[in-house]
């Protein structure tokens, strides 16, 4: 199964604490301070708790000496096109030992809307009518299939074929669909710009932000079979609720711990206006 894919140019990353998966270590980092987040292993299921307001990237690293295949949803909407997240879409392609930073939903082959931690309600799905799966990161994973190598009687091994040009047109539509999709998508209201304190009341999602410089090139992928070799799913919330659903358990330090810091004041926050409970 041949599918257009694309292709990250930047590689190099190093290798991440909090990393999920087989064939490819997968995890998500805040953008506004660098972290990798931590994942939490709840009832079956991975959690990462985001900042809400935060820009994240979900990071990618092939850990094995082949190509692989990246099929990425957020929110159950693909990444690449602003479709409704499927197996057999198109995805990111990474070569061996490669690692890359997806940092927004793609605009173009030079851009991105980042990826911004939000209350529910105005995170793209939601603003594009799909609520249903808001909250969660998905990666599909698929092997190449190899090609056998072609003689020629007179230079030997056959120079690599160019992307076809019908795939290459096939991409530009891809993307000036997901390109309508999201200029078409109603601005967020008033109430949903309120402060971080009351986005962390809602459950979060993934807003469309500003556009960034992101560079990528299409390329050719052939599937070792038609579904994933593997499937890594992270589950997102704010600290808050993932506190209150159980995920993470907050303890406060037992009132005899040593203070590190004895003679600084505890650190204090901006208390919600009247009228918040």
């Amino acid at each position: 199964m041949k599918r257009l894919a694309t292709l990250a140019l930047v590689a190099g990353l190093s290798l991440q604490a909090h990393a999920i998966g087989k064939l490819a270590d997968v995890s998500v980092v805040d953008r506004n301070t660098g972290a990798v987040l931590a994942a939490h292993y709840y009832r079956g299921e991975y959690w990462v708790a985001g900042q809400p307001g935060s820009r994240y990237a979900i990071r990618i690293r092939n850990s094995r000496g082949e190509r692989l295949l990246a099929v990425t949803a957020v929110d159950g909407v693909n990444v690449l096109s602003g479709d409704t997240a499927g197996w057999g879409q198109s995805g990111y392609v990474f070569d061996p030992w490669q690692g890359y930073d997806i940092t927004g939903w793609r605009k173009s082959n030079a851009e991105v809307a980042a990826f911004e931690f939000t209350a529910a309600p105005n995170s793209y799905a939601s603003r594009t009518g799909r609520p249903q799966n808001v909250g969660v990161i998905g990666v599909a994973l698929f092997r190449e299939r190899a090609v056998p190598p072609v003689y020629r009687a007179d230079l030997g091994l056959a120079p690599p074929m160019a992307p076809l040009a019908s795939a290459k047109a096939e991409a530009d539509t891809g993307n000036a669909a997901g390109s309508a999709r999201a200029e078409s998508a109603p601005a967020p209201t008033q109430e949903l710009r309120a402060s971080d304190a009351l986005a962390s009341r809602f459950k979060l999602g993934t807003g469309h932000g500003q556009r960034e410089s992101s560079f990528v090139q299409q390329t050719e992928f052939e599937r070792l079979q038609s579904a994933p070799n593997e499937v890594i799913r992270i589950r997102y919330d704010s600290l808050e609720n993932l506190v209150a659903m159980g995920v993470i358990r907050h303890t406060p330090p037992s009132p005899g711990s040593p203070n590190a810091f004895p003679e600084s004041p505890l650190a204090r926050y901006v208390p919600d206006p009247p009228g918040i409970r």
